[in-house]
């Protein structure tokens, strides 16, 4: 059912003000995509096709910007982005009931949230310092996490970010640049999976006005952060962001089963 003007409007608002947010610490947004368009659309193709459309669009920007400034390096990435994409694909080409697609996303999103935020405001010094671990880990932790955003419709570094902050897999700013990667190559590979499950439902109109909005604040976002954001203060945004959309999602849902 197509939006009425006023509607639309509303909605590139919001979606302009959460690329702005998350693109500033390498995130596309899709999580809070996915929990506007439910107040909006009622197509739960659409809302899945549309919230990867519109993050494939701001991390592409993101991920360009975190190479040109030298954060980023192709050869750390690969390991989690080459078991990510083929399970990814796999997880999208599912269909799940959508009371049990946003439940998974809303208590994947506050696990995540917390394990950050008890990193960041422990009694411990803050510091960068960088912890090794065996390359296998990065294997599994790409497949594990590429699964579960092709499960719920995003590119899962807003999953993939809070695991590698408290594991000090490397600095904020290397963690950031890897999870705008790792959500653009999963959210090509999400889209690949919606396509091939002929559940891919992209309304021209709603589409075209809501990619023009992240591009704007994608663009937006990431520079600012560039600038001004320190390690502490890109890990303390990630974590509140995500832990706000995991709420409001499982208030959202959890009434429903009962």
């Amino acid at each position: 059912m197509p939006l009425s003007t006023e509607n639309l409007v509303l909605l590139c608002l919001g979606f302009f003000i959460i690329a702005t947010l998350y693109s500033s610490v390498g995130f596309g947004g899709g999580s809070s995509y996915l929990a506007l368009l439910t107040l909006f659309l009622g197509g739960f193709f659409a809302i899945r096709s549309i919230a990867l459309v519109c993050n494939l669009v701001v991390v592409s920007g993101s991920t360009f910007l975190y190479f040109k400034n030298g954060h980023a390096n192709l050869k750390d990435f690969l390991p989690f982005v080459l078991a990510s994409i083929p399970l990814a694909f796999l997880g999208a080409s599912f269909r799940l009931e959508e009371n049990v697609f946003f439940l998974l996303l809303g208590f994947s999103l506050v696990t995540s949230s917390i394990f950050l935020a008890s990193q960041t405001f422990s009694k411990r010094d803050f510091s960068e310092k960088v912890a090794k671990y065996p390359k296998f880990l990065t294997y599994i932790l790409g497949g594990g996490i590429g699964l579960l955003s092709g499960l719920v419709g995003i590119g899962g570094g807003i999953f993939l970010a809070p695991i590698l902050n408290h594991l000090r897999w490397d600095k904020s700013i290397k963690i950031a640049a890897l999870a705008s990667f790792f959500i653009l190559v999963n959210s090509i590979s999400g889209l690949a999976g919606l396509i091939q499950g002929g559940m891919l439902d992209l309304p021209w109109k709603e589409t075209l006005a809501l990619v023009v909005s992240v591009l704007i604040g994608g663009q937006l976002g990431i520079r600012m952060s560039l600038k001004r954001f320190t390690p502490k203060g890109i890990k303390r945004v990630t974590a509140l962001l995500v832990f706000i959309v995991g709420v409001r999602i499982l208030l959202k849902y959890i009434p429903e089963i009962f």
